[in-house]
């Protein structure tokens, strides 16, 4: 069959989180929702904003239906990106042009367009260890290289020794995640700092720029006053890619956006090439209806006293039974040791216990599995005698 194999493959197979969260509905089905410990899908429990409800009731009721649901500017409408721009420089201390802003749905989107913009085939990025599991599709597709740089195990901060051996004359760029997912770890302005430090002068040494790619869903996500640093402030050569699936609390409504710094080398162009690139992918014209809601609400972040409680219930009980946890300053991943034990094959032995947790090899580290800890408090505390059991096996 003339068909793209690729294509074929990545449509045969589902990503590991997507396997286990399509066997945790069927089990679900067999047994019971209150049995089956999901912990697979890192979907948003929280409710939006209650202004995100009242926004979506009023534009649907006193907007002319047709400029409600019309196309907008391919790169977003203005009143939009400048809402989005306002709320960044107010957040971030920054001061970025809303032209300088590209609506896009989601944060897959906001990656796969600004890959696209700047990878040529053969150039390579270099990801961080452990990351979401789509870079490495999102980095081929654009006809790129992935490069595994892997962490400091103690913090999980960048190993900067290992990512000085892997960026070589091909390097166009690096994906950083902070707070991250899996692991909940939030970089510190001093890694941002040597980071920076670190591209600048490689960039100066192979003769080409390096580009920082910032993927920031969790940004507002962070516990006990801990400040996510914002790259524009430490590096020039930056894109931002950005989604409010967890700030507030949207992640099936696919809306986010890019911010290009007005610091980069020949911004104009850099921009251009970010519109082109959604252009020829078809991503233009993000969502009208929540490209109008965002206008009003681009500064809000959802409450995440839930996430924080849910965290420190999870963590504080796992750590009791035994297990060796990265505890997270951000989002809503707990990352967890194996015992030793493959991760798959423990993954396998939680699916006894009704405990669905992801193995972390697809994510760049063995031997640790994710439990996405963004559900009801009540799986939380149910789940305990069932972790509880599991560690027996191994303690």
């Amino acid at each position: 069959m003339d068909i793209n194999e690729r294509a074929l493959g990545l449509g045969s197979k589902r990503s590991v989180i997507r396997e286990l969260f399509e066997y945790g509905k069927k089990r679900k089905a067999e047994i019971g929702a209150d049995k089956v410990f999901d912990f697979s899908l890192g979907n948003p429990s929280v409710n939006p904003p209650e202004k995100v409800q009242e926004t979506l009731k009023s534009l649907l009721l006193t907007y002319d239906p047709m400029a409600l649901h019309g196309y907008t500017s391919a790169q977003g409408d203005l009143s939009t990106r400048t809402a989005v721009a306002n709320a960044l420089n107010k957040l971030c201390d920054f001061e970025i042009s809303p032209n300088l802003i590209y609506m896009t749905c989601g944060a897959a989107a906001s990656l796969t367009v600004s890959l696209k913009a700047i990878i040529n085939k053969g150039d390579e990025c270099v990801v961080f260890a452990p990351f979401f599991t789509e870079y490495r599709v999102f980095i081929e597709n654009a006809e790129g290289e992935v490069v595994v740089s892997n962490p400091d195990e103690k913090t999980f901060q960048i190993d900067f020794d290992d990512l000085t051996s892997k960026i070589t004359e091909k390097t166009k760029a690096v994906i950083i995640n902070s707070p991250n997912n899996p692991s909940g770890v939030v970089y510190t302005v001093e890694t941002i700092k040597k980071l920076s430090d670190i591209l600048r002068s490689k960039s100066e040494q192979i003769g080409h720029t390096i580009f920082l790619i910032s993927d920031e869903p969790y940004r507002e996500l962070v516990y006990n006053g801990q400040k996510v640093p914002f790259v524009m402030n430490y590096y020039d050569n930056s894109i931002v890619c950005y989604s409010y699936s967890k700030s507030l609390s949207l992640p099936g409504e696919r809306i986010g956006y890019i911010a290009v710094s007005p610091k980069s080398n020949e911004v104009s162009k850099l921009y251009n090439a970010v519109c082109g690139a959604g252009r020829s992918l078809g991503f233009v014209c993000a969502p009208s209806l929540f490209q109008k809601l965002i206008a009003d609400c681009a500064d809000l972040t959802v409450d995440i006293t839930a996430y924080k409680e849910n965290r420190d219930i999870l963590y504080e009980n796992l750590t009791a039974y035994g297990y060796k946890c990265v505890k997270p300053d951000g989002a809503f991943y707990l990352l967890v040791n194996c015992f030793g034990l493959d991760a798959i094959e423990f993954s396998e032995k939680a699916k006894q216990h009704e405990i669905l947790v992801v193995p972390c090899d697809d994510f760049g580290i063995k031997g640790y599995v994710r439990i996405a800890y963004c559900v009801s408090k009540d799986t939380i505390v149910n789940s305990l005698h069932a972790f509880r059991a599991l560690a027996k096996e191994f303690i």
